[in-house]
């Protein structure tokens, strides 16, 4: 039987539990019976704790490694501690000065996006990660530029002046008057929108113009925005500051999982895609180890909150990436501050 929730312990067990598993994680070490004698504000022999201790074991909320007789919370135990029990306060004055002080309002945004990622490394001795708004590229003008008789390259240029190249395919008997029909119907009717809006409009553009562009550059035309259509979501914005954190000394006894885990941190479309699930909430979330299928080799959590732009909505997301040990009444509101940090900054 696993317990499902606080209110399935004893008081006894709740208290054990609960000294477990801060004490864990404090030192990042096995707990012992008599260390959590030690502590104030229990009652037990180290004998008696040790029978709680088992209990719990055999509920699933701790484990014993074979290293050490004392116990470490297993990730059903840290979700439980984490739902259940978890007493976060306000970070510290020094801590939110910090915070403060990297996320000014001088320079680009960017900076201060790269500097929230930064400083919550700093702070929390994780990797600091902040998902950044998506941009939607501005159309200033389409271009095709022939590479074969079947393929040609598709180049958008942006009001920023940013420049993107996609190979698209041609059908047989494509001629270069077509490409440069298909290229100028673009410019001239979409130029000004947003990559969304542009295929939003493009059907009725395209009914409007019937008899001014023949079926072979309306198929261009079509081809030409579709290469872009998946952009926005293929292309996450992922910044990551701190990987060094993650190879502390408690680490070195375990190089594969922290190996596993900067591997994924390559995987930032991934990694991404999970601090997407964050977007949609109104607080802190919190993803620990195996839960998801991404941290199911590297057991490692993501605390992440989602930050705003104008009008309250959800722009982007900013958190920490460490082991499943880490301090999670400290950083949770120390990431949840700098979330509303960057929402003043952004309005």
């Amino acid at each position: 039987m696993i317990a499902t929730s606080i209110t399935d312990l004893s008081d006894r067990a709740r208290d054990v539990f609960r000294m477990v598993v801060e004490s864990y994680l404090d030192a990042g070490q096995p707990v012992g019976s008599r260390t959590i004698s030690r502590l104030t504000g229990i009652n037990l022999s180290p004998a008696s704790i040790r029978n709680v201790m088992q209990d719990l074991e055999e509920v699933g909320l701790l484990a014993a490694p074979h290293t050490s007789a004392g116990r470490i919370p297993t990730e059903t135990g840290l979700r439980l501690f984490v739902d259940g029990m978890l007493q976060a306060a306000d970070p510290s004055e020094e801590e939110q000065r910090a915070i403060e002080r990297q996320l000014t309002g001088e320079g680009p945004i960017e900076e201060a996006l790269a500097g929230a990622s930064a400083v919550l490394s700093g702070l929390s001795a994780c990797a600091g990660l902040v998902m950044v708004p998506r941009r939607e590229t501005i159309i200033r003008q389409f271009s095709f530029a022939p590479l074969t008789d079947r393929q040609a390259l598709a180049v958008l240029v942006g009001e920023d002046g940013s420049v993107e190249n996609r190979i698209v395919d041609l059908a047989p008997g494509t001629r270069a008057s077509m490409l440069a029909e298909a290229a100028n119907f673009l410019t001239a009717r979409l130029a000004g929108l947003t990559l969304s809006e542009a295929q939003a409009n493009l059907t009725r553009e395209l009914d409007s113009a019937r008899h001014a562009i023949d079926a072979a550059a309306r198929t261009l035309v079509e081809s030409g925005i579709a290469a872009w259509t998946t952009d926005p979501l293929d292309r996450p914005v992922l910044i990551v500051r701190g990987q060094a954190n993650l190879v502390d000394e408690q680490a070195t006894a375990d190089l594969d999982r922290v190996r596993q885990l900067l591997d994924e941190l390559e995987e930032k479309s991934e990694i991404a895609r999970l601090l997407d699930r964050a977007r949609a909430g109104t607080s802190t979330r919190i993803f620990i180890g195996s839960e998801n299928k991404l941290f199911s080799l590297s057991g490692s959590s993501i605390i992440a909150a989602p930050y705003r732009g104008p009008g309250g909505r959800v722009v982007g997301v900013v958190g920490v990436i460490g082991p499943t040990r880490l301090n999670y009444a400290r950083v949770v509101p120390m990431v949840d501050f700098t979330a509303q940090t960057l929402t003043r900054l952004m309005q």
